[in-house]
């Protein structure tokens, strides 16, 4: 048992496994976590969940929600259990415990670079997520650089270089097709002002799930002397990739979306840019000596990793990018195809609901649709999914205003608010043809007839007007 808890599954071949424990009211299935036909290790915490319907009633969740956030990986949990019986501050201390937590966490590093294809003096910083590696780089950029970002982003990926001194930010219109936005590239970046660029792009969209052309515009962007930012938020989940390969120069990514949601997410790329720059944070940990006449501060990563950092956040990420790396990438991708193509096909089945793309059927996608269903509110339809129905989905403009504002217009859709609000379904690993079958059934219903329930809004959000479904009770505090 020593040497399970001393070494992770990335570090030894042996992964720690600990009996399964429920701290919850609503009934959890005694059967053994999903078994993804491609993915042998790769089980799923929470498989089988019982949640309860309204007026009575339990089924087995359908978590169609994997955009959002995913479950985490069984290895990743039973990882981390084993981490928090010796879990002590890293760097720096004497203890045993403090030397087992930071071999893990500064050993955490390779498995993550090794995930994306990363080159070998690539840096590994730890950050909370996409969100926070995004505005960690925006930070750390040249004075005079010109960013040139798509208004198709995620709002992770838009906004953390708006209003920087020195910045120029130059936001592209949605392009009609995959070629349209190399064009558009390329005369941004050749039209800029003198000095260092920047492109920031997504692997594949949050909204959509349309992969884009990466590489086309990697080159174009090497070509006109700029680098390149990935959002692999989406894309890490579903498809491998390399950072060489790409010929990318900084890659973001977050654990909760890549089934370790520990609170950890990490920037990889190149070091000369995050060097140079002033610490993120200023504190603890990042500093190399402090008089009273000046501080000096350590060189990167930890330059950029101030305070205390989340140890088991680290290990979950990389335990989760060990665990995938692993397994039959190709298999699940073709799984999680045939997934998509059912979700997609059976939704364009049914009168009144439009499925939303921008590329149309010019690209792959990964396992996210989007869709509207005429003459119902998208957050009512979701709640209607949820409370009638066990299934789990995301409602709204998915952090991705521009963009779905964009795709509502062009299919002549309803902008409530001025915003727009859509429908998006995503799969992940643990869905089943149940699940989609459950769902396509359910917004056929609805479509047709409406939601079984009547629906009233409370804190901002539809919910059963009679509802008599209750909360787990988990914490002690409850």
């Amino acid at each position: 048992m020593t040497a399970v808890l001393d070494r992770p599954d990335w570090l030894s071949a042996t992964a720690p496994t600990h009996p399964v424990r429920w701290s919850a009211e609503a009934p959890i299935a005694p059967r053994p976590g999903v078994r993804h036909p491609h993915a042998p290790g790769l089980e799923i915490v929470g498989a089988h969940a019982q949640v309860p319907l309204a007026g009575g009633g339990f089924v087995e969740y359908a978590n169609l929600d994997h955009g959002a956030s995913a479950p985490a990986l069984r290895v990743v949990r039973d990882t981390v259990d084993a981490l928090l019986e010796r879990y002590a501050s890293v760097h720096r201390g004497a203890g045993w415990h403090s030397k087992v937590c930071t071999a893990l966490y500064e050993g955490a590093r390779r498995p993550i670079r090794d995930f994306v294809g990363g080159r070998s003096d690539d840096a590994v910083i730890f950050t909370k997520h996409t969100t926070d590696s995004f505005n960690l780089l925006a930070h750390c950029l040249p004075a005079r650089t010109t960013v040139v970002v798509f208004e198709t982003e995620h709002h992770a990926a838009l906004l953390p270089w708006e209003d920087r001194d020195g910045i120029n930010v130059v936001r592209l219109a949605a392009p009609a097709s995959p070629g349209e936005a190399v064009s558009a590239v390329d005369h941004a970046l050749r039209t800029r002002p003198a000095g260092p660029a920047l492109l920031v792009v997504t692997g594949a969209s949050n909204v959509t799930g349309e992969i884009w052309p990466v590489t086309a515009l990697a080159a174009v962007a090497r070509a006109r002397g700029a680098r390149v930012a990935l959002d692999a938020a989406q894309l890490a989940p579903h498809r491998p990739f390399s950072i060489r390969e790409l010929g990318v120069d900084y890659v973001a990514l977050s654990g909760h979306k890549l089934y370790a949601p520990y609170g950890s997410g990490a920037l990889i790329g190149r070091a000369d840019w995050l060097e140079l720059a002033p610490p993120y944070l200023v504190g603890g940990g990042a500093t190399a000596t402090v008089t009273d006449e000046e501080t000096t501060f350590k060189p990167v990563p930890d330059r950029h990793e101030a305070g205390s950092p989340n140890v088991p956040g680290a290990v979950a990420l990389a335990t989760a990018c060990h665990a995938l790396a692993a397994a039959d990438r190709e298999g699940l991708a073709a799984s999680e195809q045939a997934l998509t193509e059912r979700l997609r096909d059976g939704l364009l089945d049914i009168p009144g609901v439009t499925v939303h793309s921008l590329f149309g059927d010019q690209v792959q996608t990964i396992g996210v649709v989007t869709f509207t269903v005429a003459g119902q509110n998208s957050a009512v339809v979701a709640a209607a999914l949820s409370a009638e129905h066990g299934i789990g989905v995301r409602d709204g403009a998915f952090c991705a205003q521009p963009f779905v504002r964009r795709l509502l217009g062009a299919a002549g859709c309803d902008v409530q608010d001025g915003t727009g609000h859509a429908i998006r379904a995503s799969v992940g690993l643990g869905s089943t043809t149940e699940h989609v079958d459950r769902l396509v059934d359910a917004v056929e219903s609805i479509a047709s007839r409406g939601p079984r329930r009547r629906y009233v809004v409370v804190d901002g959000r539809p919910t059963p007007a009679v509802d008599d479904r209750e909360l787990p009770v988990i914490a002690p505090w409850q």
